[in-house]
Formats: structure tokens, C-alpha cells, sequence
């Protein structure tokens, strides 16, 4: 199933079969953050997507691409994030079961949404080993098949679905701007890019708490993420193996962010564009505000990635 990278014709099959079931998000764009910066930045907003991230659009292409024998069989996956409730959405869409093994200490309004949408949930100890562990033995079980959050053939092309809207509701653009943990939005998101403006840059921006994708971009081999630290809770895994091999071959460059950066970025949306966005999301505008991205002049495509936030927990 995973023996080959996905290329631009798979978005495109990726893109008719998800539309029925996905938002097409809007793209918005601030006078006010344009002045500041000096760019004209388009914001592509996956805040607005159902379950309220970009991750409905990968979850949503692997379920629907299963053939009828093994989607009686459901899907299972290892998440405390976005991708749970994503799957769990998506799967309920197909009518079929979603096996979802999360965490023992995952946000209690993220266990409230996966078991919103229908799914069974399997808890564990908070650890990958203790997460892999108890997802092996749930698909034994049930013979229910994995999706993987970002390292899945179907997953990268769903995804890659964001930047080609993108794309066709702005044109050209010099510069795509896009978060970067395990690589899934990533690597979509350059496979269309480098298909429909070959000389637009696509950069990968990352908190430097968490700058595994940055040392393993410019390392040459994939580095782990060991203990993360940064706000952006979206950005904490390792990049997967197809995700670096596309990475590698497509992206032009990856910078990191201070938290303080993220924060502000964060801030600054809220304010002026009105929306709600997580802290991965603003990663990319971050790196906009410390001068990381000479955007002076440009079209800079965003990718606001999600807008789960725990409204409790504000940073500022």
C-alpha cells in the first residue's frame, strides 16, 4: 500500500473522491498583517475544516480508498490529537469502525470529540512503545486496518488537497509557507506546489523546541524528535519516512521559531483577522515576524494548519 510516493495525479484523484465530504476552506487575507509585514499573505484557512484541522482531508482519502473487504474490517490508528477525531469522523462518513488508542493523559475535550463521532477508544500508558503496543494488539483483534497520521501514501495525497485549493483560488504565489511535525501537510503540500507553480518556494516552518525536521532536512538522515518542547503541540513528532523522502526532493528550505514568535503570531491573527487559530498554526507567520523569511515584496501563501485550542489555556 505504501511502496511508492504519491505524486500530483494522486491529489488530484485525492481531491474528487474527498469533495462530497470535505470544506472547501476559504482564503482570507489582512490589510493590516500585509503593512506589517510588507507581503501580500493569503491564509489558507484549515482552521474552518471539519473537526477543525487539515487532518479530516488525509483521514478522509485513506477511509474512502479502502476496498469494500477490508472497510468492513474498520481502521485504527494511535492519536491524542487532531488525526483521532479525523479518522473516527471519517470512518463514522463510511459507516465503519474506527479503533482509536489514545493516551491516558490526552485532553479530556479531545477523548470527548473522538468519542463524539462514534469511535472506540483503547486507552494507554502515555508513551509511543506503551501507544504501538496496545494498537497492535487492537488490530489483531479486529484485523481493522492502519492509518497512520502522516506516514500513509493516502494520507500525504488527502492532504496535499490543501495547497491545490490554495493554489487555484489564488494563482500564482511566490512563496507556500506550511507547519511542519510529522510531515503530512508538508509533503502534500510541496507535491502540489512543485506541480503547479514550479518556481514558487515551498518553505517548512517549526518551533525550535522542536527543530527534529530542520536538523534531519539539512542532516541528510531523519534526526528523532527527543523531548519537544514548544507551545505548538500539532508540531511534537518525528517526520515520517515517505514524508522525508518527499521533503527531501521538493521542499526548498526549513526555518524554526522562538515561542515567543509563535505566540505573537497567534496573537496577531486573533486580533486582526478575527479567527481562531492554534499555535502550529501561526509557526509560519512567526517565522515571517523574526525575519527567518525574506517575504518583503512577495505572494506568500499560509497554511493555517488547525484551531484546536483549549480556550482555557491561552497564551496570552
Amino acid at each position: 500500500m505504501e511502496a511508492h510516493l504519491p505524486v500530483f495525479s494522486d491529489i488530484e484523484k485525492a481531491h474528487q473522491l474527498i469533495q462530497p465530504f470535505v470544506h472547501r476552506t476559504p482564503v482570507l487575507s489582512s490589510k493590516s498583517i500585509n503593512r506589517i509585514t510588507g507581503a501580500e499573505l493569503f491564509f489558507k484557512c484549515e482552521n474552518f475544516q471539519k473537526v477543525g484541522a487539515f487532518k479530516y482531508r488525509g483521514a478522509t482519502n485513506a477511509v474512502q480508498s479502502l476496498c469494500h473487504a477490508d472497510a468492513l474490517k474498520g481502521v485504527a490508528t494511535h492519536s491524542s490529537g487532531n488525526h483521532a477525531a479525523a479518522l473516527a469522523l471519517a470512518a463514522k462518513k463510511r459507516g465503519i469502525a474506527a479503533h482509536v488508542v489514545m493516551p491516558e493523559n490526552a485532553p479530556s475535550v479531545k477523548i470527548e470529540a473522538v468519542k463524539g463521532y462514534g469511535a472506540n477508544i483503547t486507552f494507554c500508558e502515555a508513551n509511543l512503545q506503551a501507544r504501538e503496543k496496545t494498537l497492535a494488539k487492537v488490530i489483531a483483534n479486529t484485523g481493522a486496518t492502519e492509518i497512520h497520521p502522516y506516514n500513509n501514501f493516502y494520507v500525504i495525497a488527502g492532504q496535499g488537497t490543501t495547497a491545490k485549493e490554495l493554489i487555484e483560488d489564488t494563482l500564482h504565489l511566490n512563496l507556500i509557507l506550511c507547519p511542519v511535525g510529522g510531515g503530512g501537510l508538508l509533503s502534500g503540500t510541496a507535491i502540489s506546489t512543485k506541480a503547479l507553480l514550479s518556481s514558487s518556494k515551498v518553505i517548512a516552518c517549526e518551533p525550535a523546541g522542536a527543530d527534529d525536521a530542520f536538523r534531519s532536512f539539512y542532516g541528510n538522515e531523519i534526526v528523532p524528535s527527543i523531548n519537544p518542547k514548544t507551545i505548538a503541540d500539532g508540531l511534537l513528532t518525528s517526520l515520517g519516512q515517505l514524508n522525508y523522502q518527499i521533503i527531501k526532493k521538493h521542499v526548498d528550505a526549513v526555518v524554526t521559531v522562538s515561542e515567543t514568535a509563535i505566540v505573537a503570531a497567534m496573537r496577531m491573527v486573533w486580533e486582526r483577522m478575527k479567527i481562531i487559530i492554534e499555535p502550529s498554526s501561526a509557526v509560519p507567520l512567526a517565522a515571517i515576524i523574526e525575519n527567518k523569511i525574506d517575504v518583503k515584496g512577495q505572494k506568500v501563501g499560509i497554511i493555517l494548519s488547525g484551531g484546536n485550542v483549549d480556550l482555557s489555556k491561552l497564551p496570552f
